[in-house]
């Protein structure tokens, strides 16, 4: 164990995977499923276990939008920010978003409970300007529609804390 991160949850993936070639892109996922994003330590763990230099995992971690160098929120808003959303005004989305939270683009709030990350597209045209928060998609988001969302999110995650 390094610091607060236990490393032992990656043994088994990295003994089923650090030998196979090509392979690390599957071991990255699994240590972000595991730990939620990629801690630096993780990440020189796996180095020293597959014998590939920290540089080329930091490569390969940056360059897919689909891993995290640092830990998001209990909430993470992926915000679309493709032609058609950009057209429908994901813009002022982003904006009511900044303002409703406090956070930017790559910012988490510092309760931990939101964090916000623009993303070249979702696929969902249709619903305009779009966002997703934990895998469920939000549509035809306007500002009040988008303060609604977050508000309903921080009354769940109280009522959670609170044992209700």
């Amino acid at each position: 164990m390094t610091g607060n991160t236990d490393l032992t949850l990656l043994d088994k993936t990295l003994e089923e995977y650090a030998s196979v070639k090509g392979s690390l892109i599957t071991v990255l996922q699994r240590a972000q499923d595991i730990y939620g994003y990629l801690p630096e330590d993780v990440i020189k763990y796996i180095s020293k276990k597959m014998s590939i230099p920290v540089a080329k995992i930091m490569g390969v971690a940056t360059f897919y939008t689909q891993f995290r160098l640092k830990p998001v929120g209990r909430y993470l808003i992926m915000l679309c920010k493709g032609t058609a959303c950009h057209v429908n005004n994901s813009d002022l989305i982003e904006k009511t978003i900044n303002e409703t939270l406090g956070i930017s683009d790559g910012e988490t709030t510092d309760d931990g409970l939101f964090s916000l990350k623009n993303v070249a597209c979702l696929g969902c045209c249709s619903l305009s300007p779009v966002m997703m928060i934990n895998g469920e998609t939000y549509g035809s988001l306007t500002p009040d529609k988008t303060i609604e969302i977050i508000n309903g999110l921080k009354q769940q995650a109280l009522k959670e804390a609170n044992g209700q």
